[in-house]
């Protein structure tokens, strides 16, 4: 073989700077020619080369992105937004087919009994549990991750409510499409379900991540036996009246003021003394 790479084409083509032709003539006389690839190894950076050669080692041993978490990319979320919402835990498919699978569970019981009480009771519940259990170290084992990540955590909790809670509202309203005798009654489960996820945001930032939705979800259940107990059989509970459905629209507002208001305490890394549900 009597030609070989020029001298400045092959420091061009160890520094990755050597544009087509030139590039596909080295690559392909590089393949069979020992005298070449010995003169590119002197010419190459050793520092340079082991950190191309980490690069493509973490590159091969970094997990493949899932398949929500190719979509959100897709739809132009960043990166590392896309990776902390496809790790959510209850936006995993044993969350979402347990969640289905309860609804399911509720609206055949409705049907059996003709009480819509049932579903409008659990339905509420479902996107603060939802939610609770996607922010926190003591609930969400993906933490750590979010608290490195370069992203406030006010942020980071609002995404994680989105995405949670249209999911569960996407589920719950199939549930309720189930439920066509009812009317309107069938939705009325929709403004109670904001305010219990808002006000127990709005606690977390006093009370931590486990205390305020317990609170939140006993107060609920409270509510509902009470008004049970007050109310004759044939008649709607007042949660889901006109005038319960506009409460709930109200302590809504309130609970989203007030969170927006300690929206800076979701900042301290980690929720310091919030990990055994205490408070700050």
């Amino acid at each position: 073989m009597t030609w070989h790479v020029a001298e400045e084409d092959l420091r061009a083509y160890a520094h990755g700077e050597l544009a087509p032709p030139l590039l596909w003539s080295a690559d392909t006389h590089l393949a069979g020619c020992a005298q070449c690839r010995a003169r590119l190894a002197g010419a190459t950076d050793p520092v340079a080369l082991d950190t191309a050669w980490e690069r493509l080692d973490a590159e091969l041993d970094a997990p493949r992105p899932a398949l929500l978490e190719r979509l959100l990319v897709r739809l132009g979320v960043a990166d590392h937004t896309a990776r902390l919402l496809a790790a959510t835990p209850v936006l995993r498919r044993s969350w979402l087919l347990s969640v289905l699978f309860l609804l399911v569970m509720t609206v055949l019981a409705v049907r059996v009994v003709d009480k819509p009480a049932l579903f409008l009771a659990l339905a509420p519940l479902l996107p603060l549990a939802g939610v609770a259990l996607s922010y926190g170290p003591s609930l969400d084992p993906t933490y750590e991750m979010a608290v490195v990540a370069p992203l406030h955590g006010f942020r980071l909790l609002m995404i994680r409510t989105v995405a949670v809670l249209t999911a569960g509202l996407v589920f719950n309203g199939l549930a309720t499409l189930a439920l066509p005798g009812y009317g309107l009654l069938a939705l009325s489960w929709l403004l109670p379900a904001l305010a219990l996820t808002t006000t127990g945001l709005a606690l977390t930032a006093r009370l931590g991540p486990v205390v305020a939705p317990v609170l939140v979800g006993g107060g609920w259940l409270t509510l509902l036996l009470v008004a049970t107990a007050r109310t004759p059989a044939q008649d709607t509970l007042a949660p889901f009246t006109a005038a319960g459905q506009s409460a709930a629209a109200v302590v809504a507002a309130l609970a989203a003021l007030l969170l927006y208001q300690a929206r800076d305490r979701f900042d301290a890394r980690p929720l310091a003394g919030f990990q055994d549900g205490g408070t700050a």
